[in-house]
């Protein structure tokens, strides 16, 4: 087995675990979802995460080499392989909380000729990727239901059907989440650079408490209270 799988929980907080499990289990509860159903969408669903959270990953790394910066090769991080991209909570999260998060990609902004609009050119690359993968998959499920409708009604197109679905939902959650302006999300990074927050002596205080924040902001349903208004308005949006 790869390393990286051997380690992939070595190094995560049991206390995040903890958080998380009881999310597991309060969904679980709460949906009113039968065990079939729930392993079904969850089935369906692992093509749209590992999609969503490898290009994310990759885009951050391929904009910042293209901006001079040669760490993301040196850490094997230009690739679409997810295993190179998957962070284990993230991962799981994403899978049974409905939203996550990737291993961040590593960069050294040394390199950039201009560094303020480089790092925010890095920031908001992997929630552009993700909007542009969500407005793809939204042409390919119009192309199906009015183009190709036949398949519908076959054994594989319910099923490939809610794969796309998926695909485009996870990609829109994912850009939506990481929006958020908390660190260590994009969100944070992209309105560091608009305006420059690092001059202020506040701002290592709130990056270096940013996981915590983002923690309290999880567990007290302040984040599915953001998502899921903004997420349903690009689903109308794109799909409708």
């Amino acid at each position: 087995m790869n390393n990286r799988f051997q380690n992939l929980f070595r190094n995560v907080n049991p206390a995040i675990l903890i958080i998380l499990v009881v999310m597991v289990v309060n969904r679980l509860l709460h949906s009113g979802q039968s065990l079939s159903g729930w392993v079904y969408d969850t089935l369906v669903s692992l093509p749209g995460i590992l999609i969503a959270l490898t290009f994310h990953e990759a885009a951050h790394g391929y904009v910042s080499y293209w901006l001079g910066d040669p760490t993301p090769k040196l850490q094997g991080r230009l690739s679409l392989n997810p295993a190179h991209h998957l962070d284990p909570v993230g991962f799981i999260a994403l899978l049974v909380a409905g939203f996550g998060w990737g291993e961040p990609v590593q960069i050294n902004p040394n390199y950039y000729k201009h560094r303020r609009r480089d790092e925010f050119l890095v920031s908001i690359a992997g929630v552009a990727m993700n909007f542009l993968l969500a407005l793809i998959t939204s042409f390919v499920v119009k192309g199906i239901f009015y183009g190709a409708s036949g398949l519908l009604s076959t054994g594989i197109g319910p099923v490939l059907m809610d794969i796309l679905i998926y695909v485009f939902a996870i990609n829109i959650v994912l850009m939506v989440f990481n929006l958020l302006p908390v660190p260590p999300l994009d969100g944070f990074g992209i309105l560091t650079q608009i305006f420059n927050l690092q001059k202020y002596d506040w701002y290592w205080k709130v990056y270096n408490s940013g996981f915590a924040i983002l923690m309290l902001l999880i567990i007290f349903n302040i984040t599915d209270k953001i998502i899921g208004p903004v997420s349903s308005f690009f689903y109308n949006l794109l799909l409708f």
